[in-house]
């Protein structure tokens, strides 16, 4: 029932930028926390960002902080991710996924998209 499509990936160069979306469905996007992740070849499943349910509560993975950012437009049931200063290091295969919440913080991710691709590379 509960859906999570990914979209927008695709190859870039270094430096350059990417905005990835996630479609929603299946469930009350707007109650839920969510997040992306990533994973590289032959590596293992990287979390990169989460949102909470209104957007407020933001965090990213170190090696992301100030050059993606998370957001969600709730009235389109949709979850973004603006990657920007692109770096090799980044391509991997990036999946949306739904956040648990244990009623004190977000204990785990219960629903994945298949992933979109990116490729960084000269």
């Amino acid at each position: 029932e509960v859906q999570l499509v990914e979209s927008g990936g695709g190859l870039v160069q270094p430096g350059g930028s990417l905005r990835l979306s996630c479609a929603a469905s299946g469930f009350s996007f707007s109650t839920y926390g969510m997040s992306w992740v990533r994973q590289a070849p032959g590596k293992g499943l990287e979390w990169v960002s989460g949102i909470n349910n209104g957007g407020s509560g933001i965090s990213y993975a170190g090696s992301v902080q100030g050059r993606f950012t998370i957001s969600r437009d709730n009235a389109k049931n949709t979850l973004y991710l603006q990657m920007n200063s692109l770096k090799p290091d980044d391509t991997a295969v990036y999946l949306c996924a739904k956040c648990v919440w244990d009623g004190l913080y977000y204990s785990s991710l219960d629903y994945w998209g298949q992933g979109t691709q990116v490729t960084v590379s000269s």
